[in-house]
């Protein structure tokens, strides 16, 4: 005879299977092997998001943010898809790469490990499916960082979303600006972005 199962757990049962929780010494080993690479994966509290199925709008609007923040910044300081570290307590389970970085300054010689928080005017992440992450996760670990200011442009609602002021529970400035709206980063006040152009055809 069928035996009817209740529709909650048992107190002990776990609420969901258990995942392995990833180091970034174990994803060094992945990177060496190959793995990393076909992926295109990043480290984001322990685990494993993937970064693939960027679509058109993306790749468009990731492509006029790069190319703003490049004549803005310069060539030196503006890089893509970049992993970074973050905060002491946060870096063995995070190496975040996102979208673009701005380093407070060009790099003397040749970097031998991941820009530090305090050497990084500006990090942005464009999003479309992710943007929830971004607003929340990716958000905290940023602000956790002392990252100081930090971008997500919204390409569904066609918005700039400005995060500044970062405190251990997150940005205790949030604010978001219309296409209709302009907005200058703290590194560099007298560039104002347009955010309607980037959105233009």
């Amino acid at each position: 005879m069928p035996v009817a199962l209740t529709t909650t757990p048992e107190p002990s049962a776990p609420l969901i299977p258990r995942r392995k929780r990833w180091t970034r010494d174990e994803c060094a080993s992945l990177e060496s092997s190959g793995i990393w690479e076909q992926q295109k994966l990043e480290l984001i509290d322990g685990e494993l998001i993937s970064k693939m199925g960027q679509n058109p709008p993306h790749v468009i609007f990731l492509s006029r943010m790069w190319e703003w923040l490049l004549q803005t910044m310069g060539p030196r300081r503006v890089y893509s898809n970049a992993p970074i570290d973050v905060a002491p307590e946060d870096n063995p389970t995070n190496e975040p790469e996102p979208d673009i970085i701005v380093r407070e300054r060009p790099p003397v010689g040749i970097p031998t490990g991941n820009p530090q928080p305090h050497e990084l005017s500006l990090v942005v992440e464009v999003s479309d499916s992710s943007l929830r992450f971004d607003l929340a996760v990716k958000a905290r670990l940023y602000a956790r960082a002392g990252i100081v200011e930090y971008w997500v442009l919204d390409v569904s609602a066609r918005r700039l979303i400005v995060h500044r002021e970062p405190l251990q529970a997150g940005y205790s400035s949030v604010v978001a600006y219309s296409e209709l709206e302009k907005v200058a980063p703290l590194a560099s006040p007298q560039h104002e972005l347009q955010i309607g152009e980037l959105f233009s055809c």
